[in-house]
């Protein structure tokens, strides 16, 4: 496969919990974005929700027609050597303003189930977007489009756990970073970094250690392989 290299990067609190709010009270939260300018990652790609807190405007899209758009197609708006802002967003709700506003420009996935309506608000906003896969994403291809139709080489992933978890379960990931902060958040219905919404079992993903760093402030940086 022809893909960018992945990394999930997060910070977390020491029992693994990402809940925003949580997060940005941590000890050693000041070192997150300069390590994230340091993997020199070209673009970084968000889940709905994360992208609704912090990337779209307020409210929900709502298509007269409902009927799925049913096909596959990529609609690129612009080439941006300094990269992306990708939101994978399944059935296309998300309210935008013009792409022009932004400090980069946006990339949306969404799979066939997205309205023809929406893409439509899209082409309208000059916001570029990929539809692929059914009921789901096909997020190997929409990799696969990202690199060959947008040229992105390094891909971060700084979203959620649904969209963290869909991206280890599909093979994708090249590498997992977490900036852990000196505090423990311990509410047991708070999210983690990667966390399946069933019980059933799957198979352990191992992990090879690369490299880790100790801060001052009590943070702990832990950089590991997939593969």
């Amino acid at each position: 496969m022809d893909k960018p290299y992945i990394i999930c990067y997060m910070m977390t609190s020491v029992d693994g919990r990402i809940d925003c709010d949580m997060v940005g009270q941590l000890t050693g939260v000041e070192e997150y974005y300069p390590l994230l300018d340091e993997l020199g990652l070209q673009s970084a790609i968000s889940g709905k929700t994360t992208a609704r807190l912090e990337l779209a405007e307020p409210g929900e899209f709502e298509p007269q027609n409902q009927i799925p758009f049913g096909k596959e197609t990529v609609s690129k708006k612009t080439d941006s050597p300094e990269g992306y802002d990708i939101v994978v967003d399944t059935k296309g709700t998300l309210l935008w303003q013009h792409d022009s506003q932004y400090d980069k420009p946006h990339i949306l996935i969404m799979s066939k189930q997205v309205s023809e309506e929406y893409l439509s608000y899209l082409d309208e906003k000059n916001i570029s977007y990929i539809v692929t896969g059914d009921s789901r994403i096909d997020l190997a291809a929409a990799c696969e489009i990202l690199k060959e139709t947008f040229g992105i080489e390094r891909l971060g992933i700084v979203g959620g756990p649904t969209i963290n978890t869909a991206f280890l379960d599909a093979g994708l990931l090249d590498e997992v970073i977490l900036l852990i902060g000196a505090g423990i958040d311990g509410r047991a219905s708070f999210p983690t970094v990667f966390q399946r919404e069933d019980a059933q079992q799957t198979a352990m993903t191992p992990l090879q250690l690369v490299e880790t760093r100790a801060y001052a402030s009590g943070a702990v940086f832990i950089r590991y392989k997939t593969k």
